[in-house]
């Protein structure tokens, strides 16, 4: 049986790939901003915007139904690293215009601000998956189970849209073929 918390591990697999590119573009010193640009924007969308929604709407107040603490805790810390990832992301997407504004020095901070993110959601994501998801396993019930994954896809063919998850996807391996290990 898929359960809620192997939905949510199966986006960071996508997730993991995702900085796995962003990370050979800062070694590699990219100055593609198309791909740059495209990077942050599956982060944006696709990282934060439908699997950090995900967690965020539905998974975390779920839990804190079954007495997780949103003020400390897993969830606590999870929800901390959400908002520092998307600091990262705002800057990343500051750095983008200057450099399109003609300042090129402005790529140094985006690649600090590149690796800030690849390095924080690699920790973040082991925490999730050895640490909160196994606890979550133990309380959530098959209905909670069941639940929760109705939930998730009505977010995404409904909010979302299957064909645009699709597209992140697609979008990812896309990346992942020009920027190979």
């Amino acid at each position: 049986m898929e359960t809620a918390t192997k939905n949510l591990e199966n986006d960071h697999e996508y997730i993991l790939r995702l900085i796995s590119v962003m990370e050979r573009m800062v070694l590699e010193i990219s100055t593609n901003l198309e791909h740059i640009k495209l990077a942050v924007s599956l982060i944006r969308n696709y990282a934060d915007g439908f699997h950090h929604g995900k967690e965020e709407h539905l998974f975390f107040p779920f839990l804190e139904r079954k007495g997780f603490s949103k003020d400390h805790g897993p969830l606590s810390v999870m929800i901390h690293e959400h908002a520092e990832g998307r600091k990262f992301v705002t800057e990343m997407e500051l750095e983008i215009a200057n450099i399109k504004n003609g300042d090129e020095s402005s790529f140094t901070i985006l690649y600090e601000n590149m690796q800030g993110y690849i390095d924080l959601l690699r920790t973040h994501i082991g925490k999730e998956n050895k640490v909160l998801f196994p606890l979550a396993d133990k309380v959530l019930t098959k209905n909670d189970q069941e639940e929760l994954l109705k939930e998730f896809a009505i977010l995404e063919n409904t909010v979302l849209g299957k064909q645009q998850l699709t597209r992140f996807m697609i979008e990812i391996v896309g990346l992942e073929a020009i920027y190979k290990r």
